[in-house]
C-alpha cells in the first residue's frame, strides 16, 4: 500500500495491481489517496481553463419504452407489457416533456430505453409496426428530429448496444451517446445466477465492442463502471483498464460514471448489500489516477447519500445530469437533489458548479469530426464560447435538415492535374496528431515485420508439395499449403508458382490482357472517417481539400465520353455536408450529360453513409442508386477483411460484417460489383489467404464480383507509415506471390484478375502479368488517390501505355467494357482516336 501511494503520490503510472491494492485504502491511507486524485483532477482542469470548477447538465429523462430484451437481476426499469400502459411512449408524450424541460431551462433529454425490446416482445412489434416505424432506432432517430426542430432541447441517446451503422444513424441526431460498459467480469454474464445471466447485450465483450464502434464513429460517449454487483476489485480495476484503452485509443469517451449499485425490492438482488461511501470514494480516486487527467469523472448525485464533500475529495468533476422536472426512473426510489441544493454543496468544497451541454465542452469547441453538421447548429445555439451552457440562450426548436446545397465547388479542383505538376502542399495534415486516434496506443497493439526475401536455387520440399497440390485443385489449397506458396523464394519457387499461375489463367480467360478506357471522377477529399492508410482524405479547411459541384461532375463524365470512354468510376471522401440523397444526385447528373456511360460509382462505405444520412435499408438504398443511374459498384473500402487489421488500418471505416452486407445485398439486387484486397502494411500472409478465401466464397453464393483487384499499400505519404506502425509496402516478391495464388484461389470462381499499375509501376505489372494477371484495369484519366499517397507512376495511361505493358509481357490487348463484354466498334475507334485520355485542350472545364 505504502508503495502504491507513493507513486500514486508521485504521478507514476499505476499497474493493474497497483490500482486493485488503492482500492482496500481507508481512514489516513484514504485521505493520501485523495490528494493524489485531486491533484490529477485538479492538473486536467486547469488545461482546460476550468479550474475549480464542477459541471453538470440540466436535464429531463424519457424512458422512451421500458420493454427490453435483457434479464438484469437487479433492474427495477424493465418490466413486461402487462405493467404498461403502452410499449413505448407516444410522440405527444414525448414532445410534452421536453417543452416542459425547455420551459424548465433543461438544455439536455436523456433518451432511456431498453436494449431492442422488439427481438423480446410481440407488443413493441406490434407498436413500431402500427406506428410505421421498423425498428426501435428508427422511432429514436425519428423522436429526436421532432424535440429538436420543436423544442431544441439536445438528444443524449440512451439505447443500448448499437452497431457501427447504428451509430452512423443516429449520430446527426443527438449530442452525445451513452452506454454503461458496467463490468468486463464475463463470468457475470456467463454463469448461471449472475447478475447479467441471461441478457445477450451484457456480454462485457459486446459492451466493448460498443465503445470502440462509437470512438470510431466519433460519437462524443459517456460510460461508466457499476459497483457491487458481484464483480472482484480485480475485475473492477479491470473494467477501469478497459475502458481507458478505448478511451486513449479513439479519444471519444467524454466521461465515465462511477456507480454504486443501490438494492431495490422486488428483483433478484434485493438482498445485497450497497456499497459503503468510503469504498466508493476509494473506487472514484482509483478511476481517476487510473483515467488521468484529461477524463471526466462523473459520481450521480442521487445515489451518493448526501456525500458530496466526499466525492468531490476523491477527484470527481462532474455531477452528471440533474433534473429539475423528472424523476431518475432508472433509480426512481432516489430523488435528484435541487439544483441550489448541489450548488450549495459544490461551494462548500470550494468549487464552483457549471453547467454544461450534453456533449462536454472539449468536443464542442472540436466540432468536426465530433458533431455532424445537421447537429452542430443545434448545440451552437445553447453554447457560449467555451463549450459550456450559455446561460443567455434562447431554447427554442431549430430545423434540422440536410444541407440545401449538396455539392458546391470548392478548394483544389484542379487537383486531378496538378497532383503530377505541383504535387501535395504537405505530406500530412495539420490534425495528423488528433484525428486518427491515439498513436501510441496503437503501437502497442501493433508489430509489424516484413517478410524478407530468402534467395535460393532449389524448391523446398514442402515448397513441392503445396505447388502439386494446387495443380491438381488450384481452388481447394488447404490454408497452409497457401502460406507456404506465399512464401516462395526468389528463383526457382517463385517462377514456378508465376508458371503454374499463368498456366491457370491461359486455360481460363486465354492470353488477351483487358482494360476498360475509363476516367476517375473523385467528387470530394473532404473526410474525418479516420483511415489511416489513406492520404487522400482532407478537413474542409486545408489547402488540398476539394469539391466539385454537380456540373462539374457532368462536365468530367461528358469529356470522358467524347474521347471514348465506356465508363466512369466515382468516388469520393464521407464529406460531412454531404446528405445521403447526394450520391443519387451525382449519378443522375452523369445519366444525364453521357447517357451511355457506364456509371461504377460508390464503395460499401459510401453506400452505408448514404444509407445511414436517408435512414434508409442498404436494400432501400441500393435500389434508390440503381434507379438514379447506378449500373455497378466498386467493391473498393475492403482492404483486408479481417476486423482486428482493419481497426488498426482504419478509425472509422465500415467492419467486415457491413462491407458484406453491401456487396451480398447488391449481388441479390443485380449489381454487379468489384472485389478489392489492399495489402502489405500492418497484415501478413494469413490475412491475404482469409481474405481470398472469404471473396471466394462470396462468390460462390451471389455471383456478383466481375473482378478481384490487388491494391499494394503506398506507403509514403500514409499516415500510418509516416507515424513508424506501418511497413513500407509489399515486396516486389510478395507482390508477385499475392497475384498468383489469388488467380489459383479464386479459381472457378472469379475469373479476372487484375493489377493495378498506378501502384505497382510497369516492372511491377510485367511480372505480375506473367503470373496470372489477365487485367489492366482502366486509363483513369484522373488519379489522384494513389497519387496523393506518393505512387509516382503518373495519374493516367494511354491506351499505347496500357497495350505497351501487355505486349512487354508477350500478350495480346484489348479493350472490354466494365463487365468484361465487347465494346462498339464507335466507342473502340473514339478511344483510339484520342488514345483514351482526355486533354484540356478539347473541351475546358468550367468551374461551376
Amino acid at each position: 500500500m505504502r508503495r502504491a501511494l507513493r507513486r500514486a503520490r508521485d504521478g507514476a503510472a499505476l499497474d493493474a495491481t497497483e490500482a486493485e491494492t488503492l482500492l482496500h485504502a481507508r481512514g489516513e491511507q484514504l485521505g493520501q489517496l485523495f490528494g493524489a486524485a485531486s491533484r490529477v483532477r485538479d492538473q486536467g482542469l486547469a488545461a482546460v481553463g476550468r479550474e475549480r470548477t464542477i459541471t453538470y447538465s440540466r436535464s429531463v429523462f424519457v424512458p422512451l419504452t421500458r420493454l427490453c430484451a435483457d434479464r438484469c437481476h437487479y433492474c427495477t426499469f424493465a418490466t413486461v407489457p402487462g405493467r404498461l400502459p403502452s410499449a413505448f411512449l407516444s410522440e405527444d408524450e414525448v414532445l410534452d416533456i421536453a417543452r416542459k424541460g425547455a420551459a424548465a431551462g433543461c438544455r439536455e433529454v436523456l433518451i432511456t430505453l431498453g436494449d431492442k425490446p422488439e427481438t423480446r416482445w410481440e407488443a413493441a412489434r406490434t407498436w413500431l409496426e402500427e406506428a410505421g416505424y421498423p425498428d426501435t432506432l428508427s422511432y429514436v432517430r425519428a423522436i429526436s428530429i421532432k424535440i429538436l426542430e420543436e423544442t431544441g432541447v439536445l438528444p443524449h441517446l440512451n439505447p443500448g448496444v448499437l452497431t457501427w451503422q447504428d451509430f452512423q444513424r443516429l449520430k446527426p441526431v443527438s449530442a452525445s451517446m451513452g452506454m454503461m460498459l458496467e463490468t468486463t467480469a464475463t463470468r457475470l454474464w456467463s454463469q448461471p445466477g449472475g447478475p447479467h445471466y441471461g441478457s445477450p447485450d451484457k456480454e462485457p465483450a459486446v459492451r466493448l465492442r460498443v465503445l470502440e464502434d462509437a470512438g470510431r464513429s466519433a460519437v462524443p460517449f459517456t460510460t461508466g463502471i457499476l459497483l457491487g454487483i458481484g464483480e472482484t476489485l480485480a475485475e473492477r480495476v479491470d473494467s477501469l483498464f478497459a475502458i481507458r484503452g478505448v478511451a486513449r485509443q479513439y479519444g471519444g469517451i467524454q466521461e465515465v460514471i462511477v456507480q454504486n449499485f443501490r438494492a431495490k425490492p422486488d428483483t433478484a438482488m434485493r438482498g445485497m448489500p450497497d456499497v459503503e461511501a468510503q469504498e466508493l470514494a476509494a473506487t472514484v480516486a482509483v478511476a481517476r489516477l487510473v483515467l488521468g487527467p484529461r477524463m471526466r469523472i462523473q459520481a450521480p448525485p442521487n445515489l451518493i447519500g448526501g456525500e458530496y464533500e466526499l466525492l468531490l475529495r476523491a477527484g470527481i468533476d462532474d455531477w452528471g445530469g440533474v433534473s429539475p422536472l423528472t424523476i431518475d426512473h432508472v433509480n426512481p426510489e432516489r430523488p435528484w437533489p435541487r439544483l441550489d441544493e448541489l450548488a450549495k454543496h459544490t461551494r462548500a468544497a470550494g468549487f464552483e458548479p457549471a453547467e454544461r451541454l450534453p456533449v462536454y465542452p472539449e468536443y464542442v469547441t472540436r466540432g468536426e469530426s465530433w458533431l455532424d453538421p445537421r447537429i452542430a447548429p443545434h448545440v451552437a445555439a445553447l453554447a457560449d464560447a467555451t463549450g459550456l451552457a450559455d446561460p443567455a440562450a434562447t431554447i427554442a426548436g431549430r430545423p434540422w435538415q440536410e444541407p440545401e446545397v449538396a455539392l458546391v465547388s470548392s478548394g483544389r479542383t484542379d487537383l486531378h492535374t496538378s497532383i503530377d505538376t505541383e504535387g501535395r502542399t504537405a505530406d500530412r495534415r495539420d490534425d495528423f496528431d488528433s484525428v486518427y486516434g491515439d498513436w501510441e496506443e496503437l503501437r502497442q497493439q501493433v508489430g509489424v515485420t516484413a517478410a524478407a526475401a530468402v534467395p535460393g536455387s532449389r524448391a523446398r520440399g514442402e515448397f513441392a508439395a503445396a505447388l502439386r497440390h494446387a495443380e491438381a485443385d488450384p481452388a481447394g489449397l488447404s490454408d497452409s499449403d497457401a502460406l507456404t506458396l506465399l512464401s516462395a523464394r526468389q528463383g526457382h519457387e517463385i517462377e514456378a508458382l508465376a508458371a503454374l499461375a499463368d498456366d491457370v489463367r491461359r486455360d481460363t480467360v486465354g492470353d488477351d490482357v483487358t482494360y476498360v478506357v475509363t476516367r476517375n471522377i473523385n467528387f470530394t477529399n473532404v473526410c474525418y472517417t479516420g483511415c489511416r492508410f489513406c492520404a487522400f482524405a482532407q478537413r474542409r479547411t486545408d489547402s488540398d481539400a476539394y469539391t466539385l459541384s454537380l456540373d462539374q461532375v457532368g462536365q468530367r463524365a461528358e469529356q470522358a465520353w467524347a474521347v471514348g470512354a465506356t465508363e466512369v468510376c466515382m468516388q469520393g471522401g464521407i464529406h460531412p455536408d454531404l446528405p445521403g440523397t447526394a450520391y443519387f444526385d451525382i449519378a443522375a447528373e452523369v445519366r444525364k450529360r453521357a447517357p451511355g456511360l457506364h456509371v461504377h460509382a460508390f464503395s460499401p462505405m459510401e453506400v452505408v453513409n448514404g444509407a445511414s444520412r436517408t435512414n434508409m435499408s442498404i436494400r432501400d438504398w441500393l435500389t434508390a442508386a440503381a434507379e438514379a443511374g447506378v449500373d455497378s459498384l466498386p467493391g473498393t473500402a475492403a482492404e483486408i477483411l479481417d476486423d482486428d487489421v482493419r481497426w488498426v488500418l482504419t478509425k472509422g471505416k465500415l467492419p467486415t460484417a457491413s462491407w458484406v452486407e453491401v456487396v451480398t445485398t447488391a449481388h441479390e439486387l443485380g449489381i454487379n460489383t468489384t472485389s478489392t484486397m489492399m495489402y502489405g502494411h500492418v497484415d501478413n500472409p494469413s490475412h491475404w489467404v482469409a481474405h481470398l478465401k472469404l471473396i471466394r466464397d462470396l462468390q460462390a453464393r451471389t455471383g456478383g464480383f466481375t473482378e478481384f483487384v490487388l491494391l499494394p499499400f503506398v506507403h509514403t505519404n500514409a499516415p500510418l507509415y509516416l507515424a513508424g506502425i506501418a511497413r513500407p509496402g509489399p515486396t516486389h516478391l510478395e507482390n508477385r506471390a499475392v497475384h498468383a495464388l489469388a488467380r489459383l484461389l479464386l479459381h472457378g470462381r472469379i475469373d479476372n484478375i487484375q493489377t493495378s499499375w498506378v501502384k505497382l509501376g510497369d516492372d511491377g505489372v510485367v511480372d505480375v502479368l506473367r503470373g496470372g494477371v489477365n487485367d489492366l484495369g482502366g486509363t483513369l484519366m484522373e488519379e489522384t488517390i494513389s497519387r496523393m499517397a506518393g505512387s509516382d507512376n503518373g495519374s493516367y495511361k494511354t491506351i499505347a501505355g496500357l497495350e505497351a505493358l501487355a505486349a512487354s509481357a508477350g500478350r495480346p490487348a484489348r479493350q472490354r467494357t466494365t463487365t468484361y463484354g465487347e465494346v462498339p466498334e464507335e466507342r473502340l475507334r473514339t478511344a483510339r482516336e484520342h488514345d483514351g485520355v482526355w486533354r484540356p485542350n478539347l473541351l475546358p472545364l468550367v468551374s461551376g
